[in-house]
């Protein structure tokens, strides 16, 4: 007689992307016991976090959708922040998702004791589970400036992460921002189009590229709703060209490299007019050793004369403003921190702790890394999505978490069939992973001289140095080889 499949607990920890697909896919496997906490109020992750004007992510938006929840509607081919976010609220309501989201409930702890993990909350629950699947995404804690003075500054400030909207900005607004990343660059032409006085401190000039981004009529999203098979080529056709061209580029094919090399050259020298300010905003590093950004309205913004570029470092910040290297001292009135988020604290802070109590400060003390960016040793049962060396390219973020997801469900499969009740993958496989991944890092654009928010401790870049096909096809099915099993 054959046994039935099991039904574990799983513990899902955040509700943004990852976290509800992961729900639904589970769901349709057939597991029901499921828990979602999320810390905050409602879904949505980094859409609903990051709410700075100009929000908009830069893949193209019908390719930045679940690929079983197509999207007809969006309205441009660049999505703003506020769309995404209710393209996940629809999905979420779509497949009633919220009966599992334990809302405003974020993980302290999770520990594993005698094949079972125990989740505790803040708010005292206590939560029993066989999985903990991690979905706290990749950029979720903002990182602020180490500058002399930054709490002694008593004008409005935030950093863009946590955008303050009770903060009215006017023409007569003195405006300051810190950072020239990919946030400021969608966020500066903003706060330039208010008329304000916005004086952007540039540290390091950063490489751009131009693609239109065009909205879509009422005619073209109805044709969409009406013949799906369009809404699938503009998928297809965005694919296409991150995959071939953008991934490509970055992890060193030499006609795409160079191609995109000149195109980013090209958009600057096209771009900016005043040769000085042109010279100002050239990095002095190759294309894409940074993350490239895609952008269409920085350059025109950062023309307009209401536009202050400031280039000199930055000494300190006073009561009043910021002080720069020069000794000119900038008066303002907001100061906007557009610096990035630690890359590296992926589940923390919560105290994650595996068998034989290792934490997991203890086990990464020396480098972050994971077999697979997914399973780590002495933490069996559990899963981190989209963890170390996870990001390719400039490729969608969901594509990657379908296909960690599929790889999820095969091996709780495993543990449903009784194969085994517990697994971690084996720490000469996340060694050999970890090199196999460094010696491809020689040949991309991520080393190539740059400081970048890529780089860990050690200056190795956590990213995928492959193709996207090669990850995808490496990632089809579970290698048992470098799996530790064990059975009670």
């Amino acid at each position: 007689m054959t046994q039935t499949k099991r039904n574990p607990s799983v513990v899902i920890i955040g509700a943004g992307m990852t976290g509800i697909l992961m729900t639904i896919k589970l769901r349709q496997a057939g597991i029901t016991d499921i828990v979602v906490l999320e810390k905050k109020e409602s879904v949505g992750g980094t859409w609903r976090e990051n709410t700075y004007p100009g929000a908009a992510c830069d893949v193209p938006a019908h390719m930045y959708t679940y690929s079983f929840e197509p999207n007809p509607n969006w309205s441009r081919f660049f999505a703003r922040g506020p769309e995404i976010k209710q393209y996940f609220e629809h999905v979420v309501n779509k497949y009633d998702v919220a009966r599992d989201i334990r809302f405003n409930e974020a993980v302290t702890d999770a520990h594993y004791t005698d094949g079972k993990w125990t989740v505790k909350t803040n708010k005292g629950q206590t939560y029993i589970a066989d999985f903990i699947v991690c979905a706290t995404g990749i950029l979720h804690h903002p990182q602020f400036p180490n500058i002399a003075g930054l709490g002694d500054f008593k004008g409005a400030k935030f950093h863009t992460a946590q955008w303050d909207h009770s903060v009215e900005i006017t023409a007569n607004t003195r405006v300051g921002v810190i950072g020239t990343g990919s946030t400021a660059a969608q966020a500066i032409p903003e706060l330039i189009k208010t008329g304000a006085q916005v004086s952007v401190f540039q540290r390091t000039p950063q490489w751009l590229m131009h693609l239109p981004d065009f909205t879509f009529s009422k005619t073209s999203r109805k044709l969409m709703t009406r013949f799906p098979i369009i809404t699938k080529f503009h998928r297809n056709t965005g694919k296409f060209f991150l995959e071939h061209f953008f991934t490509k580029a970055v992890t060193g094919q030499f006609i795409q490299k160079h191609l995109l090399s000149f195109l980013c050259k090209a958009n600057l020298r096209l771009s900016i007019k005043d040769k000085a300010l042109r010279e100002k905003l050239r990095p002095h590093y190759q294309v894409g050793c940074k993350r490239v950004i895609i952008n269409s309205t920085f350059y025109k913004g950062i023309q307009k004369p209401n536009a202050h570029l400031i280039t000199e470092g930055i000494e300190r910040i006073t009561e009043t403003g910021i002080i720069t290297k020069d000794g000119n001292h900038h008066e303002l009135d907001v100061l906007v921190l557009s610096t990035g988020f630690n890359a590296f604290n992926f589940m923390r802070p919560m105290n994650l702790v595996g068998r034989n109590n290792v934490h997991i400060d203890k086990a990464w003390a020396h480098k972050i890394k994971a077999y697979r960016s997914m399973l780590l040793s002495d933490y069996p049962n559990f899963f981190l999505m989209l963890g170390p060396n996870t990001p390719i390219g400039n490729f969608s973020v969901i594509a990657m978490s379908e296909v960690q997801t599929d790889y999820v469900i095969k091996l709780i499969d495993k543990w449903r069939d009784r194969e085994f009740d517990e697994f971690e993958a084996k720490q000469q496989a996340i060694d050999d992973f970890t090199a196999y991944v460094k010696e491809g890092l020689k040949g991309t654009s991520w080393v190539g001289g740059c400081q970048s928010w890529y780089l860990d401790a050690d200056g190795d870049p956590i990213l995928w140095p492959y193709t996207w096909q090669r990850w995808v096809d490496e990632m089809k099915d579970p290698q048992m080889e470098h799996i530790n099993t064990t059975t009670f």
